[in-house]
């Protein structure tokens, strides 16, 4: 099935099931079941990736959490908090069959004016981008490696 390629992250043994056509899988996060999206994918694949690998607590790390842009509702796919509640990474997740362009760089810049972020992410699942923001010199630099929890 076209929806559920493999990515250029680590497999996990998701529990999915199929309801009338439709397949479901329960995201730990939400605590409740999502619809498989291409999107949906790349976000829990991801999520898993941050927990797994990179040792982000479960508990600080919110999806799909909404803000206004512009006095527009918009929704950021993963947002990462401290302890003390501050944000710390901002993840943007595109289907597998989305460019990362510059369209979804600007995307991403667009909700980090209102999160103000120091790490942002940028992945369709097989291809990820990473990087540090400089808010006082207002700039950015690519980074090969998405810093571990204990990095932040």
């Amino acid at each position: 099935m076209d929806l559920l390629v493999p990515l250029q992250l680590p497999p996990y043994p998701f529990k999915i099931t199929d309801q009338n056509g439709q397949l479901i899988l329960f995201d730990p996060i939400r605590k409740k079941n999502i619809v498989i999206t291409p999107e949906e994918w790349v976000r829990q694949h991801f999520v898993q990736y941050l927990i797994n690998q990179k040792k982000y607590p479960k508990t600080l790390i919110k999806l799909e959490g909404g803000h206004k842009l512009n006095g527009m509702a918009k929704r950021s796919d993963i947002v990462v908090y401290n302890p003390a509640g501050e944000k710390i990474l901002l993840v943007e997740c595109k289907a597998p069959s989305v460019s990362i362009d510059q369209k979804v760089f600007d995307q991403i810049a667009r909700y980090n004016m209102v999160h103000k972020v120091k790490v942002i992410a940028v992945t369709n699942g097989l291809q990820h981008y990473y990087c540090l923001i400089d808010f006082e010199a207002v700039n950015y630099k690519f980074i090969e490696e998405l810093p571990t929890y204990a990095q932040m």
